[in-house]
């Protein structure tokens, strides 16, 4: 399954590609872009765990840049 995340206070391109590497190691992703610029998350992963990575990936989010923060699918 294939969805697109809207990103608020993401304001480091370093950081975006940081969070990207980590969450695209998570069990059950498929693929994962982070856009600096469009401050989105386009994210396919196995649908029966999404909500986990979901969560695992707000937790690196948070790590990595801890204003920033997954807002809603757009």
């Amino acid at each position: 399954m294939k969805k697109t995340y809207e990103l608020e206070e993401l304001e480091c391109a370093h950081c975006a590609a940081k969070m990207q590497e980590a969450i695209a190691k998570l069990d059950g992703v498929d693929s994962v872009v982070i856009s600096f610029l469009q401050q989105k998350m386009v994210l396919e992963a196995d649908e029966n765990k999404l909500s986990a990575i979901l969560k695992e990936a707000n937790k690196i989010i948070k790590k990595i840049e801890p204003d920033c923060s997954i807002v809603g699918v757009k």
